[in-house]
């Protein structure tokens, strides 16, 4: 129980089942009635907490046709879009954020955003969201780091990108700021991420370096990489979310459908429940198996006096003679009373 952190009556922790976020991001589509259709399949999967995002085009940039202004790597889900167009694509209305979290909270889930700068932190504030997630690309700035920090609200911060230098003055600016609840997500900022450039060795570390919880962002596909990070120590799991790929949308291609994220949040807690503790020897469960290890056993009828051979001793199962050590301690001994094949050997049937 020590250090785990509570975001509205759920214990973040190693003690406690990984935290699940589903990341709703654009997949909204521009839809209010997908994104509230959004928030009750996340309530069904069993996720913990669904995330939005809150910034405007005019938040985030300028709508410029400079190239600075424009994605040109090809080989990016964006690739050739303005920064301005897309950001207007993947929005979520202002106006939509209140009816989303209020269905969320009908649900049982924990309902906060992504603030991208201090207009998007005030409007937050007055809908009271429980705690504040920073991504990957806003982790250096400090301002807004700050700003957040004021609220005295629990920090989940995305490191993607950000050198070990950087993110200890974001860890220094957070708690300077106010936050005394900080979260640090092991992130790779490419869309999707694969397994091999995920690194998620760096989880403890990164528990170690800064102090706090930690878990991952994960881009990659599948379960696997969310799986085995909690071996690692990650107590917060985000991932994408929509209800279909097909149905595309600016975040569809690295989000998980419904069946995937339900199957995520069962595998997740087996990863946690198989953690437990260093341990040897038999559990109480397995004390009921140990009758069917092998053991030695006469193997042939045999007469008081007989000598002990490998012919009729061996080493059988159940578990109920002598432990099969002994082989070589008993054999040429004699059997001391009249004995039926299928007799565990004791010690006092030796002389």
């Amino acid at each position: 129980m020590a250090n785990a952190i509570e975001i509205s009556g759920k214990l973040i922790g190693r003690e406690h089942p990984p935290f699940i976020i589903a990341e709703m991001s654009g997949n909204h589509n521009q839809s209010l009635a997908r994104a509230l259709e959004i928030v009750e399949a996340v309530s069904n999967c069993g996720a913990h907490a669904l995330k939005i995002q809150t910034y405007t085009p005019d938040t985030m940039t300028l709508n410029l046709d400079e190239r600075e202004f424009h994605i040109g790597d090809r080989s990016s889900l964006w690739a050739g879009n303005s920064l301005y167009n897309l950001y207007a694509e993947a929005c979520t209305p202002w106006e939509w954020h209140q009816p989303i979290f209020d269905r969320a909270r009908e649900l049982g889930l924990i309902a906060f955003s992504t603030p991208f700068d201090d207009t998007a932190v005030d409007l937050l504030e007055s809908l009271h969201v429980p705690c504040y997630k920073i991504a990957s690309f806003e982790n250096t700035d400090l301002p807004l780091i700050r700003r957040v920090a004021a609220t005295g609200k629990p920090m989940i911060i995305s490191t993607g990108m950000a050198s070990v230098a950087e993110l200890d003055d974001t860890v220094r600016a957070a708690r300077e700021a106010g936050c005394k609840d900080l979260i640090l997500l092991k992130c790779t900022s490419t869309y999707p991420a694969t397994a091999g450039n995920t690194n998620i060795l760096t989880i403890p570390h990164l528990r170690d370096l800064f102090g706090c919880e930690v878990g991952l962002s994960d881009h990659t596909m599948g379960l696997g990489v969310s799986v085995a990070s909690v071996a690692l120590g990650a107590t917060v799991t985000e991932k994408h979310f929509t209800l279909k790929r097909a149905d595309g949308g600016v975040d569809s291609a690295f989000s998980m459908e419904p069946d995937e994220m339900a199957q995520l949040v069962i595998e997740a807690e087996r990863a946690w429940q198989s953690l437990g503790k260093v341990a040897y020897g038999p559990t109480e469960a397995e004390k009921k198996s140990l009758m069917f290890r092998r053991s030695l056993y006469v193997v042939e009828d045999m007469k008081a006096g007989d000598v002990l051979t490998h012919a009729n001793v061996r080493a059988i199962r159940p578990g109920l003679g002598l432990p099969t050590k002994y082989i070589d301690a008993v054999i040429g001994k004699h059997i001391a009373s009249d004995v039926q094949r299928g007799t565990g050997l004791r010690w006092d049937l030796i002389r």
